[in-house]
C-alpha cells in the first residue's frame, strides 16, 4: 500500500500523486478563514508536463506520496531517438527518450557527470552540475527552469 500525506503535511518540494500523475509542490500555505472549514492553496508542477496550476483542497485531504531521488549519471552518447546514461555507482546503462532531455543535450558533453531525479524507479529530469560538484553534494535547483543554483 502506498504511503499517504495530509494537506497538513505538506512540505515544498514534496512529490504527490493527483488525477493519475506525479505533482511536485512548489508551495503552500494553510488557510484558517474565521468562518467556514480550514483549507490549503497549493501551486503544483506537473512533473510529465512541466505545467504549473494552482490547486485548493480541504484540510485533512489525504493523497498518495511518491518517494524521489536524485542519481548520479554519466551522459554517454546521443542514440538519435534516445540518450544513452550509465549509472555511476552501478554501472547499468539505461536510456531516456530524446525529447525528454532534448533541452539539456545543447550543455551535455560526452563522459559529463549530471544528475537526474527518479520518480518511483522512473527517471524524469536532468539536471547539469559545474566540475567542483562532487557526488553525494546536495544542490539546490530552480524548479521553473530545473537549472543547478548553487550547493545545498
Amino acid at each position: 500500500m502506498a504511503e499517504t500525506v495530509s494537506t497538513n503535511q505538506f512540505r515544498n518540494g514534496m512529490h504527490i500523486q493527483l488525477d493519475g500523475s506525479v505533482w511536485r509542490i512548489l508551495e503552500f500555505q494553510h488557510v484558517k478563514p474565521g468562518k467556514g472549514g480550514a483549507f490549503v492553496r497549493s501551486r503544483l508542477r506537473n512533473l510529465d508536463s512541466g505545467a504549473v496550476v494552482d490547486k485548493t483542497f480541504r484540510a485533512g485531504e489525504k493523497f498518495p506520496r511518491v518517494r524521489t531521488e536524485v542519481k548520479e549519471v554519466q551522459y554517454l552518447y546521443d542514440a538519435g531517438d534516445e540518450v544513452v546514461f550509465m549509472d555511476t555507482e552501478t554501472y547499468e546503462q539505461f536510456s531516456l527518450p530524446h525529447t525528454t532531455v532534448e533541452d539539456a543535450l545543447p550543455y551535455l558533453e560526452p563522459s559529463s557527470t549530471v544528475q537526474v531525479l527518479e520518480v518511483d524507479g522512473k527517471t524524469g529530469a536532468v539536471v547539469q552540475v559545474p566540475l567542483f560538484v562532487n557526488v553525494g553534494d546536495r544542490i539546490k535547483v530552480d524548479p521553473r527552469e530545473g537549472r543547478y543554483i548553487s550547493r545545498a
